[in-house]
C-alpha cells in the first residue's frame, strides 16, 4: 500500500509503527456552527480510509478531535446570549446527526479540547523548560517559532518568506512576529482555565498537539485534515509536538481537497456556503456521499446541481444491478476484488475502485438473464465492496423509489399513471401510453416492463 505523503510530497509504501496496527488522528470541529459542504469532504473522506484500512485488517484507532473552546465560540455564544457549553453540546450533537446521516462510522476516539486543559498546561510547561516558548508580561504564552530549526518543513517554506503570510495579530509582546500563541489570557467574563501564567485558555494549535499524544503516543502513523489545514496549523503542531517530546510526531500527513461550489471557492461572501443539513433537506445523503467518494480525496470537488444528477444516475445504475437479487455475503476471491485492492492500494484512489464496481454491475446485469445461479453471488461482491466505500448499504427498491420527494408525484399518483397506461396498452391506445411513459420519464421516473408487470425507479432527481 502506498499513501501521498504531504510531507514528503510524493506517494510512500505505507508501514505503520505496530504491524496490523494504525494510529490515526484528524483535525475534528470548531464546534461554533453547523458543518458545512468542506466538512463534510473531510468526513467522508477519511472514514472511506478507515474503513479501507480495517477491510484490509487493520486494527485502527482513529481519533477526531472537538474543539469546543475557541475564540469563535466565545462569539457565537455571546451573540446567541446562551452559555458555551450549551452551544457546543448544541453544535456537538447536530454534527453527529449530520455524519450518521452521511454514513460516516463514529470516530474511535472523539477528545474535547476542555477535556485536556491539563495536558495542555503541561505540554506548554515543557516548552518553556526547553526554551521553544515564554510567558510574556500580559499573561499569554508565545512558541519561538525561530527556535525550531525545521519550522516549515510540511509546506516547504522558509521562515523568512512566511512572515507576511503568518496568521497573527500585531502583538508588542511577542518577541518576534511569527511567534504563536500557546496559552491566552483570559478577558474579563470570558471562559479561563487557572494556569502558573494566571487566568486564560489554550491557544487553538497547542489542543491538537495535546489531544493526538494523549490518545496516540508521542509518535503516531497518520495525521489528517482538511486543506486550508498544512499551515499554520499543521505546521504549529509539528513544532509544538517534536520540540516537547524530541521525536517525530507523525509519519504520514494526508490532506482531503477543497470543496467548490459551482467552480467557485465556497464562502458565505460569495453566497454559495452550505451547511450539511441545507444540502441533507433536499438530496438523499447516499447520493451526497457518492458525489464525494467519486473523486480522489486528495482532489478538489465541484458541488452543484449538475453533479449530483451524475452521481444520483450513477448510484441509480449499481441499485439496478442488485435489484431483485438476493445477495450471496459470503466473500470469494474475483478479479473485481483485486482491482479494486489495488485502487485502494494506490494512495485510496477511489474513482478507480468505483470503475471496478461499475464492470461488476455489468457483469450482474448480464447474469441476471445468461446465468441466473451466478448472480447471487456477484450481488454479494458488489455490495461488499461497495461498503468498504460506505455505499450501496439500503434495500435496492428503498433507494430507487426513495427520489420520489424529488419529483412531483407521490408513490400513488405513479402507480395510478401506471394503472392508466396499463389500460390505454389494453385498448390499444398505444399514442397514450407512450405519452404517459414520456410524460413519467421527463419526471425522472423510468418504467421497466416485464411479463409480471411493470415496475419504477427514478434515475435522477
Amino acid at each position: 500500500m502506498h499513501i501521498y505523503n504531504t510531507l514528503t510530497r510524493r506517494k510512500d509504501p505505507f508501514r505503520p509503527l505496530v504491524a496490523g496496527k494504525v494510529s490515526m488522528y484528524v483535525c475534528g470541529m470548531t464546534v461554533y456552527d453547523y458543518c458545512h459542504l468542506g466538512h463534510a469532504r473531510v468526513m467522508v473522506a477519511f472514514d472511506v480510509i478507515t474503513r479501507y484500512l480495517r477491510h484490509r485488517g487493520y486494527d485502527v484507532t482513529y481519533v477526531r478531535n472537538i474543539t469546543d473552546i475557541d475564540d469563535k465560540i466565545l462569539k457565537r455564544a455571546e451573540e446567541n446570549g446562551e452559555p458555551i457549553d450549551a452551544l457546543t453540546e448544541r453544535m456537538i450533537a447536530a454534527m453527529h446527526e449530520d455524519e450518521a446521516r452521511l454514513n460516516v462510522l463514529p470516530p474511535s476516539q472523539e477528545p474535547r479540547a476542555t477535556g485536556h486543559i491539563d495536558d495542555i498546561i503541561a505540554m506548554i510547561e515543557t516548552l518553556i523548560d526547553k526554551g521553544f516558548a515564554y510567558a510574556a508580561a500580559n499573561g499569554d504564552v508565545y512558541y519561538r517559532v525561530r527556535k525550531f530549526t525545521d519550522y516549515g518543513k510540511l509546506n516547504n517554506r522558509q521562515l523568512d518568506d512566511m512572515r507576511s503570510g503568518a496568521r497573527v495579530d500585531v502583538d508588542v509582546h511577542k518577541e518576534d512576529p511569527l511567534d504563536f500563541v500557546l496559552w491566552k489570557a483570559a478577558k474579563p467574563g470570558e471562559a479561563h482555565w487557572h494556569s502558573p501564567w494566571g487566568e486564560g485558555r489554550p491557544g487553538w494549535h497547542i489542543e491538537c498537539s495535546a489531544m493526538s499524544t494523549c490518545c496516540l503516543g508521542d509518535t503516531f502513523d497518520i495525521h489528517g485534515g482538511g486543506p486550508d489545514l498544512t499551515f499554520p496549523h499543521h505546521e504549529n503542531e509539528i513544532a509544538q509536538s517534536e520540540a516537547a517530546t524530541g521525536k517525530t510526531y507523525v509519519n504520514t500527513w494526508m490532506h482531503a481537497g477543497a470543496v467548490r461550489v459551482n467552480q467557485e471557492k465556497m464562502s458565505k461572501s460569495l453566497g454559495n456556503f452550505f451547511t450539511i443539513r441545507d444540502v441533507l433537506a433536499e438530496h438523499d445523503p447516499e447520493v451526497v456521499r457518492y458525489l464525494l467518494v467519486a473523486s480522489h480525496y486528495r482532489s478538489a470537488i465541484n458541488y452543484s446541481v449538475d453533479s449530483l444528477v451524475e452521481a444520483r444516475k450513477s448510484l441509480t445504475r449499481l441499485y439496478i444491478a442488485l435489484d431483485g437479487v438476493d445477495a450471496d455475503e459470503q466473500a470469494v476471491a474475483s478479479e473485481a476484488a483485486e482491482r479494486f485492492t489495488a485502487a485502494m492500494d494506490d494512495d485510496f484512489n477511489t474513482p478507480v475502485a468505483l470503475a471496478a464496481l461499475f464492470d461488476l454491475a455489468r457483469d450482474l446485469n448480464r447474469a441476471k438473464s445468461d446465468q441466473p445461479a451466478e448472480a447471487p453471488r456477484l450481488a454479494g461482491e458488489l455490495k461488499r465492496l461497495a461498503g468498504v466505500l460506505g455505499l450501496l448499504q439500503q434495500v435496492p427498491e428503498t433507494f430507487l423509489k426513495g427520489a420520489q420527494q424529488q419529483v412531483a408525484l407521490s408513490e400513488e399518483e405513479i402507480e395510478a399513471k401506471i394503472a392508466e397506461r396499463h389500460d390505454a396498452k389494453t385498448s390499444k391506445d398505444f399514442a397514450r401510453a407512450d405519452a404517459i411513459r414520456d410524460e413519467l420519464a421527463a419526471l425522472g421516473i423510468v418504467l421497466k416492463d416485464s411479463r409480471e408487470g411493470t415496475t419504477w425507479v427514478i434515475e435522477a432527481p
